[in-house]
């Protein structure tokens, strides 16, 4: 099912190097006919996203914005217990975001000149929520809370109906909780270009956020630029580290919560011990045999899992900045000793208490992050994400003339002549021809 490699022989690095060429894959069929979906709408916008919907998701839904009182009838009539568990979730969500908004400044000089800086929200946010088989109201929180603690003007999301045309009820149902302002049945490529340049009934966004399948991701990275985006999301992956006190049943378990979302999901662990490996192959067989998505989990593991014995945590630590992994789990006798050392993660779960679905559901901390090894850039969506920064200068007279022949000799350096006559022409000066 999974294999066991030595950190010392070479298969450490053999199978990072297969997961590198698995995040850097490109369908290029995918690419040409996205590009095509995307001309359509920008030339034709509704009519081009309606007759994709037909085309795509089987029948046109029975309507194209969702009024604002089904919205409020999902919420309404979701099953109490999983809206209950949406408000939990959504309060430690908002618990958790609301302290990385940031404050504008202002330096008031002596001379009487201001310089500050503004922080708003975006005009208008799109999120994309799959809405097919793989349906994630968690999704929905995630990415609507934050945009709404940055002050977000608008919050639009787009989401497929599903095959009988209707939303789907835990969607909008968390939607409503979140604050979502409109709701569009539609998805695929075709509802990113139509959020990308807007049509006659649907927003142009300022920004784009939210998973999707490889059309999606596709239509984000080809948009981007006309768009802002979240990131270019690979697929979903986990990297354990585990030391001699770990419990082999709870790292299987964690592994396979990451390879059941996709065959090419990958799920890693690093231990120092080598019993724990072969005790954690021998959990994996046991428990996959009982859950549903057993084929996808097996494939995934065979294809991009595997467990690294390493001789010291440290060498562990060290394999894991090096993969810079989505997740990252620290099941180990003092987890919090690690941390420090920790420098490429999307997110990091700390103890045998702090499993990766508590973070994909309900601790508060964002679980859209960066795949394929752009931890080592990228961060988790934040509160940032959905925020623009404005600077702003206000000189005196006497301020200018101080700095005036600093700010023409560097003009004039760089060849800039008309930027050094801005400042001259304010006090008599011609330029030199």
């Amino acid at each position: 099912m999974v294999q066991i490699v030595n950190a010392e022989n070479g298969g450490a690095q053999r199978l990072l190097d297969t997961l590198r060429k698995r995040g850097g894959e490109v369908n290029r069929q995918v690419t040409i006919t996205v590009g095509e979906i995307i001309e359509q709408v920008r030339q034709n916008g509704d009519d081009a996203v309606r007759e994709y919907t037909r085309k795509f998701d089987g029948r046109l839904p029975q309507y194209y914005e969702v009024p604002p009182a089904v919205l409020q009838q999902a919420a309404q009539q979701c099953d109490p217990a999983l809206a209950e568990s949406l408000r939990k979730a959504a309060e430690n969500i908002r618990a958790f975001h609301i302290n990385q908004l940031p404050k504008g400044f202002e330096i008031n000089k002596p001379d009487g000149s201001v310089l500050g800086q503004k922080v708003r929200g975006l005009d208008c946010v799109g999120i994309y929520v799959p809405g097919g088989t793989a349906a994630y109201p968690s999704s929905v929180l995630m990415n609507a809370i934050p945009a709404k603690i940055a002050g977000v003007g608008q919050i639009v999301m787009v989401t497929p109906p599903r095959r009988d045309g209707t939303p789907n009820p835990d969607i909008l149902a968390a939607a409503q909780i979140a604050g979502v302002d409109r709701v569009f049945l539609c998805g695929g490529a075709q509802a990113v270009a139509a959020l990308a340049f807007g049509t006659a009934l649907i927003p142009k966004a300022d920004k784009i956020v939210g998973p999707g399948n490889m059309y999606v991701a596709t239509a984000k990275k080809l948009l981007y630029g006309t768009v802002d985006i979240d990131m270019i999301a690979g697929p979903s992956e986990i990297l354990i580290l585990a030391d001699q006190t770990a419990n082999p049943v709870y790292l299987a378990a964690d592994m396979m919560s990451q390879a059941e979302h996709d065959r090419m999901a990958s799920a890693i662990l690093v231990t120092t011990d080598e019993q724990i490996a072969q005790q954690t192959v021998q959990q994996l067989r046991q428990q996959s045999a009982a859950l549903s998505r057993r084929e996808i989990i097996e494939a995934s593991l065979r294809d991009f899992g595997a467990i690294i014995v390493c001789d010291t945590m440290e060498q562990a630590v060290a394999i894991a900045n090096d993969v810079a992994p989505e997740h990252l789990e620290i099941c180990a006798e003092n987890p919090m000793q690690y941390l420090a050392q920790v420098r490429n993660a999307g997110s990091v779960f700390l103890g045998d208490h702090s499993p990766e679905p508590l973070g994909d559901y309900f601790a508060g901390p964002n679980h859209v992050l960066p795949t394929s090894g752009t931890a080592r850039f990228f961060s988790p969506l934040s509160v940032d994400s959905f925020l623009k920064r404005m600077q702003y200068i206000y000189y005196t007279d006497q301020a200018l003339q101080r700095d005036a022949q600093d700010i023409i000799r560097l003009a004039n350096a760089e060849g800039l002549t008309a930027h050094a006559n801005s400042i001259m022409v304010r006090y008599g000066q011609q330029p030199e021809l």
